[in-house]
This record gives C-alpha cells, structure tokens and sequence, in this order.
C-alpha cells in the first residue's frame, strides 16, 4: 500500500501521483468504498441539514481531485482503498485540499460582478479557503472607469484580501504572479470568459487548453474546461476546473452570514447590541449604514441574509 494524491478525475478514471516517487498512475476507486462506516466524529458523516443529528452511519465515499489516498500498488489497477480526512473540499467543481482560489473577474467583458465576487468569498472564507483575487482587461476601459473600479477593488485590500489589476498576461505580470503558486495547491476559479484557461495557457504553454471568445449576445464566457485537473506549477499544483456550476450557500445559516464578511466584526462593537446584532433590522446598528464599509458589501450582506433566510430548509 503507498500514498498518493488525486490529480486527475474523467469518466471515474483517477490519474494519481504517488507521494514519494512523484510517479503518474491511472487508479479506479475500490469497491469498499461504497460501504465505509463512520462515526459521528468523521468528516465524511456529512449531514443533509443544519438541524438533523449526525449518527454513526454506513456511508459511500466518493474520491476527489486533491484527495490523499492510500492505493494497492501490488493490483495493477491501483485500486485507491482509502481516503484521508480532507482539510476542506468545494462542491461543482468537485476539489478537495486547496490552499487558495486565485479569483479571475474582469473589468469589462464581462463586466465585473461584485454579488458574483462576494458570493464566493463568503464561500471561501466557510471553506477556509485563502482567496486571491485577479482583475484582468484594465487596459480596456477608460480612466474615470479605472478610478472606479480602483476605489471599489482597493476596498477588498484594505480589508485583508490580497489583490492584483492586470492587463494582459504579459511576461512582467506573469512574473509577479509566479510566487502566489510557489509551494501552494491552487484552484482558479470566477467568471467565464474572463480569461482562467488563458492565464494557465501562459503559466504552462504545453497545457494547450482550449480556449473560447466571450459570448456577446449573452454578454458572458462559455465554459471550455469540462474536468477537473492538477498541474504542476513551480513546485506547487495549480487546478483547472470547469467553475463552480452552483454557488451555493450550502449550510450556512443567515445568523452566521456575518463571519464571512471579514470587516463587520471591526463595526460590530459600535452596534447597540454588538455582536448579538445581524446587521438588519437592528437599531443604532454601525455596520449597515456605515460609509466607511463599500455600499455593495453592505446591499449584498443583506441580499444573502435574506436569500439563506427564505431558503426552504431540509428535513
């Protein structure tokens, strides 16, 4: 039995790299994976509501790009046996054990969507996931468009998030962006059409991938990436994927929406009733109507709260 991670997923045909040899292998799940016992405790006892209680249980486990595994190297087929605890996973695309999202928006074509760009950072911020975010095609729109896209995007810096405004992939912004993959698992995620097969195409010209012009009657990209798959980048892993087909909030609940908007806890001691107050409805509340918070992070906190409030729950 040796290790090995998970790099590639097609048609349920793994393609894993062996931890210690760095050898390449085609692998296929194990069938007792199907019937795996877990207790309470386990990570892969994933409960399907906020409010049912987890019971030991008999569960099938599924392998992910990214996944450590334990695979038979004496079975010719690589039958992968096990899969160890992941530090975090995304739900389509399907990813496990990342370190950051390299977050590609653009400037115009198509243009940025800041509802688009907080949804995934309050999911990658309940993933623990480090988001970077890229806002490409800057040399596209003219100067009082630039002055404010910059007073808007500088906000998402000063906040804590790390930040990069290019213009194309040349080789001098190409040559910044080399270290923010160095030693990292990184998934590159964001808008279609926003160039994410073109930015892997310049970091890794033998990828080859397919590329494809936005969309201008539906004023959008198309999705050109149909799988999920690790590259090796700079001593680190770099994942293409097809995007994130559902953006969903999954479990999170509208109390704990909060969290994930990293500056309201700053504000939250100003608030009447501190951190007991969701930012609402509240009186004497000093986060949603303080102008030191971006207008769009303030309509779009309450654009999720009331989106994850009226969400039908499962029983």
């Amino acid at each position: 039995m040796r290790l090995a991670r998970i790099i590639k997923l097609i048609g349920g045909l793994y393609t894993i790299q062996d931890l210690k040899s760095g050898e390449l292998l085609d692998a296929v799940a194990s069938g007792k994976l199907r019937f795996v016992r877990v207790d309470e405790y386990s990570p892969f006892n994933v409960s399907v509501s906020r409010r049912t209680k987890k019971e030991p249980q008999t569960v099938q486990i599924s392998p992910k790009v990214g996944d450590i595994v334990r695979y038979d190297d004496e079975d010719d087929n690589n039958p992968i046996q096990e899969v160890f605890e992941r530090k975090n996973e995304l739900f389509r695309p399907d990813i496990a054990n990342i370190d950051q999202i390299l977050l590609m928006f653009s400037a115009v074509l198509p243009d940025l969507s800041y509802i688009l760009l907080d949804r995934f950072l309050v999911i990658m911020e309940q993933a623990n996931i480090k988001p970077i975010i890229i806002i490409s095609k800057i040399d596209l729109i003219n100067e009082e468009e630039h002055n404010e896209l910059e007073r808007n995007i500088m906000y998402y810096k000063k906040i804590g998030y790390d930040v990069h405004l290019v213009n194309n992939l040349d080789a001098e912004t190409l040559e910044d962006l080399e270290d923010v993959f160095k030693d990292k698992v990184t998934a590159v995620a964001g808008q279609t059409g926003v160039g994410k097969s073109t930015l892997l195409n310049s970091l890794r010209p033998d990828l080859e991938l397919r590329t494809q012009e936005p969309s201008k009657a539906l004023g959008r990209g198309k999705h050109t990436t149909r799988h999920t798959e690790l590259f090796l980048y700079k001593g680190g892993l770099v994942a293409d994927t097809p995007g994130f087909s559902k953006l969903s909030f999954g479990k999170i609940t509208e109390t704990e929406l909060k969290e994930y908007f990293i500056e309201f806890g700053q504000y939250s001691l100003g608030c009447k009733f501190k951190n007991r107050c969701y930012h609402i409805n509240e009186p004497d509340c000093n986060v949603k109507n303080n102008d030191e918070i971006l207008e769009s992070r303030r309509n779009n906190y309450q654009l999720f709260y009331n989106e994850i409030k009226d969400k039908k729950e499962i029983y």
